[in-house]
């Protein structure tokens, strides 16, 4: 697979299916990942990858939050920025519309929707998390080549024949994660990714997820 097939296969696989992934495979694919970008070398990333039992229990001891602490708790930063507006909120809101589209689940049932809200806590059925984290310390450049780094393991993911989905949702209750995953209080929670082979007949699989046009988010000078 090259890398264009990597990046147009890719995307956030929301129903897996029920089949292990090898542990040498995951470490192959993280080494590979090691030679992401980052400013300075620093590396700021930090991972655990969770699976089997270990992932049942942080599950369900996340979801015995949810009902005392729907919208979260001890959240460590904003998973959306405050005042989000313009074409940015526009395709928060479309995004969302397609999924529940796929599913067949209208506006007004929300207790479907709070079903599918709630297939998070499950990895929708990946048998695989990975928990990523970093020094409270670290500022915006660093933050941004974790995001490098968990896209190069999500491309390296589709050579493998395997497929993610990035998981802010966890960062709801990111003092807790920490907690939970034994992280101490000198480290921020980032997030989680479902790791997993994708259901390829699960309509959540298949809608459509639009990007911008170049020409809104990106100018050329000089040419």
């Amino acid at each position: 697979m090259n890398v264009t097939d990597a990046v147009n296969s890719r995307r956030s696989v929301r129903q897996f299916l029920d089949k292990p992934v090898d542990q040498k495979t995951l470490q192959k694919v993280l080494e590979t990942a090691a030679r992401s970008p980052s400013g300075g070398n620093t590396q700021p990333w930090n991972a655990i990858v969770v699976g089997g039992d270990e992932l049942t229990r942080i599950a369900g001891a996340v979801k015995a939050k949810v009902p005392t602490a729907p919208a979260g708790e001890d959240m460590e930063y904003d998973i959306y920025p405050k005042g989000l507006e313009g074409r940015y909120e526009e395709q928060r809101q479309g995004v969302g519309k397609a999924m529940f589209g796929a599913l067949k689940i209208p506006k007004e049932d929300g207790g479907a929707r709070i079903k599918q809200m709630m297939a998070n806590w499950d990895s929708f059925g990946a048998p695989v998390q990975l928990f990523t984290y970093t020094r409270k310390y670290m500022g915006p450049p660093q933050w941004s080549d974790m995001g490098m780094w968990l896209q190069t393991v999500m491309l390296l993911l589709r050579e493998e024949g395997l497929d993610s989905c990035p998981q802010e949702i966890w960062a709801m209750y990111g003092t807790y994660m920490r907690e939970l995953l034994n992280i101490d209080d000198d480290h921020i929670f980032f997030c989680g990714m479902a790791i997993g082979y994708r259901d390829p007949d699960a309509p959540i699989n298949n809608f459509d997820v639009p990007r911008a046009p170049l020409a809104e988010s990106v100018k050329f000078h000089g040419f």
